[in-house]
């Protein structure tokens, strides 16, 4: 994040500021640095939405802070919500662009799907979302102001269970690697909005290199892979990233990534019926995993249908197949709930569908 002004009398955006940057901005206003971190649990820990409300600063203070900074969060232009309780939230950034998270609860614990960016670089080829092309990365402020706004807005909702949060809503989070990382960091910091590093995940498509830029982390998000195939030929027909980092580069990246006790990375495998689902797909997964040591588990996605793409949706039998076989290879597997499909917030289609209309009217 960044504390540049872009043009004179532009207000200073505060969310997104971690504590060192937050005694910067105190001390430049001329105040005690002890300031920032109250102004830090205010805005993280309380997740207040003004100034007026951080009650323990002088009211000078507060003034000062309203007459040059903000607290960015993002305007809510849209929700809807599914038959199955999933709420898709259509946000307007404070820097402007439109974007997609979705609020999905379970009966032990409610899950964040939130974006690291607007729009997708990688044009995996059965997702929506790529179809936009990229517009722009969101800064730690606008990933973080998603979470914030979740919370806030769900809050009788979630009631005391725990939340979950995903980055694999629209976009890659390798991508978009320091405010991503900058955005964990204040998701999981107790001090900030404390969310356990245990219950944050970051999808990526397969940029080996940030995996390996992420390993070396002191504090880490959990990993979860966008696989999808278990061959290069058929992956880089689906995913074109998977001819700069083919299979074997890619799980070799997963091995160093240091995993807690009982932690396992995640292959999301979503199945296109004719194209990944085949016998011998779930014995050729099982080997990669064995031949690269890793400690993972397979969540299989049958394909959400009905998008303008042109793939189908295996049959319920062969989702079945291939996760009873993985289970018989010693390879931990689960088929994942497509939730929310009836609102298009099911995954890989977040896609801003409406959201041009939407901006026209007043």
């Amino acid at each position: 994040p960044t504390m540049t002004q872009s043009g004179p009398g532009t207000p200073i955006d505060l969310l997104g500021l971690d504590l060192s940057e937050l005694t910067r901005v105190v001390e430049s206003l001329g105040e005690q640095s002890f300031h920032a971190r109250q102004i830090y649990h205010w805005i993280y820990g309380r997740r207040v939405t003004a100034f007026a409300q951080m009650t323990n600063l002088s009211r000078a203070l507060r003034e000062r802070l309203e007459g040059g900074h903000t607290l960015g969060l993002p305007r809510v232009l849209k929700i809807e919500e599914s038959s199955d309780g999933t709420r898709k939230y259509l946000f307007a950034p404070s820097s402007g662009g439109q974007v997609e998270s979705v609020y999905i609860p379970e009966e032990r614990r409610v899950t964040f799907c939130i974006s690291p960016q607007i729009g997708c670089a990688l044009d995996c080829h059965f997702c929506v979302t790529a179809r936009l092309g990229f517009v722009r990365n969101l800064t730690s402020g606008e990933i973080v102001s998603q979470v914030l706004t979740l919370l806030s807005d769900n809050e009788s909702r979630t009631a005391d269970r725990p939340v979950n949060i995903v980055m694999m809503g629209m976009g890659e989070a390798l991508h978009n690697y320091d405010n991503a990382v900058a955005a964990f960091r204040l998701l999981a910091d107790p001090h900030g909005v404390g969310i356990p590093r245990r219950r944050i995940t970051f999808s990526t498509a397969g940029l080996a290199p940030g995996i390996l830029r992420l390993a070396a982390e002191p504090v880490r998000p959990r990993l979860a892979i966008s696989l999808n195939a278990t061959d290069d030929k058929t992956r880089s027909r689906l995913m074109p990233i998977n001819r700069k980092y083919p299979l074997d580069t890619l799980l070799e990246a997963c091995r160093k990534y240091p995993l807690a006790p009982r932690e396992r990375i995640t292959f999301e495998y979503v199945l296109l019926r004719g194209i990944n689902d085949g016998a011998a797909d779930p014995r050729r997964l099982a080997s990669l995993v064995n031949r690269h040591q890793l400690r993972a588990k397979v969540n299989l996605i049958p394909f959400n249908a009905g998008s303008e793409i042109d793939f189908s949706e295996p049959a319920p039998e062969t989702v079945r197949k291939f996760r009873d076989e993985l289970l018989m290879l010693g390879v931990p597997a689960s088929i994942r709930a497509n939730r929310g499909r009836d609102i298009s917030a099911a995954c890989g289609q977040l896609a801003l569908q409406g959201a041009a209309e939407l901006e026209a009217t007043p």
